[in-house]
């Protein structure tokens, strides 16, 4: 890692860069710096979208009731009501029917895996350079969503961006600014040594990362063709170094088919059941084994306070942002492993690490862990 004095002045330059030009700019959603692997979007239309979403699960939770489950949002962000400036009577029409139109349509799709939802947000991506999605000022910006969800969205936009969109901006600029030392220094490093322990090639391509201070209970999620990491720029799991452990995890899901596919095929050879979600914490183990002992090593910083404030406490165990001594891996953190994947954490140990190390085969810590299940 390269001193700390050094990291802050590219923490400053890339601030610098961030920074939007005139107060009145509407759109935020051009790619962030000459950065490696990663390229980096704060767009209008996605964080509009979900932020619609994100009010819209609120209110599938009855009053007082508990938030817990992936149905309900695990983070609380500021809302319209919560907006520093109030709203008119006509905005606030505009928002709350906005809402309704996601709760009545949206809130029961689940952002990862429903297709619907997916082809949505990267369409809203595809046009995040535009200030319209109906095409009714400038035909290259027609969208071709469906009439009624272009209207909903354009009916919200105004009322966004007059109350929330400047602040949730501004906090989607400063977590990339924060992430993107450690992705200048190590990014290259790190994706050639994923790609090697996943027996593939990394994208040619930079990853298309977009940024919201809302992405889905999990704090992050990733969508396949074309490969794309949607990520909270607020959620408290996300900040820091564990940032950058996010990143490539998510990424991770774009090269996992080899782990995937081998995982299977030994599950049928031994006459196995497939075993749920082994690939999954082998991804979670392999990119914090990777990234841990780069991060260990870091400069003891003290606690970034913008971050501090960005942060949002998600209803789950876990830290504050700031740097630690010791890196501590996003399942062991989030005890991931507690909640059904302890005797997965036992194989990754004794079988996959050994791979890890050098000092076994790809296909040998396959097998080896099948056949122990």
């Amino acid at each position: 890692m390269r001193p700390a004095s050094t990291r802050h002045l590219f923490l400053f330059f890339i601030l610098a860069l961030l920074t939007p030009v005139g107060a009145t700019a509407q759109q935020s959603s051009s790619a962030y710096g000459p950065l490696p692997v990663f390229e980096f979007h704060s767009g209008f239309w996605i964080n509009l979208h979900h932020m619609l979403y994100y009010e819209a699960k609120l209110r599938e939770v009855p009053p007082g009731a508990s938030q817990k489950g992936p149905s309900a949002p695990q983070i609380k962000l500021k809302t319209m009501k919560d907006s520093a400036t109030p709203l008119s009577p006509t905005e606030r029409a505009a928002w709350d029917s906005s809402v309704t139109y996601y709760a009545a349509n949206y809130a029961n799709k689940d952002l990862l895996f429903n297709n619907d939802m997916i082809l949505l947000k990267n369409q809203l991506g595809d046009f995040e350079d535009c200030d319209e999605l109906s095409g009714t000022r400038k035909k290259t910006c027609d969208a071709g969503l469906p009439p009624k969800l272009t209207q909903v969205l354009e009916t919200a936009a105004p009322v966004y961006r007059a109350h929330l969109w400047p602040d949730q901006d501004r906090a989607n600029r400063r977590w990339v600014a924060r992430v993107a030392p450690l992705i200048e220094e190590q990014g290259v490093g790190i994706s050639q040594r994923l790609a090697d322990i996943y027996q593939t090639k990394w994208p040619k391509e930079k990853i298309r990362v977009d940024v919201s201070v809302y992405a889905n209970w999990a704090g992050a999620y990733t969508t396949l063709d074309p490969l794309r990491v949607t990520i909270s720029s607020t959620d408290a799991r996300n900040q820091g170094d564990e940032a950058f452990e996010v990143l490539f995890h998510e990424a991770s899901h774009g090269i996992a088919e080899p782990v995937q596919s081998a995982i299977v095929r030994e599950c049928r050879q031994r006459d196995k059941a497939i075993p749920r979600d082994l690939w999954h914490a082998l991804l979670f183990y392999t990119t914090g084994e990777v990234i841990r002992p780069l991060l260990a090593s870091a400069d003891n910083a003290p606690p970034d306070k913008e971050a501090q404030e960005d942060a949002v406490k998600p209803n789950v165990n876990s830290p504050p942002p700031g740097r630690k001594e010791t890196y501590i891996p996003y399942a062991i953190r989030e005890g991931l492993y507690e909640r059904g994947w302890k005797d997965y954490l036992q194989l990754l140990t004794r079988f996959w690490q050994p791979y890890l190390d050098n000092k076994s085969t790809f296909d040998d810590a396959i097998a080896r862990m099948v056949s122990a299940l």
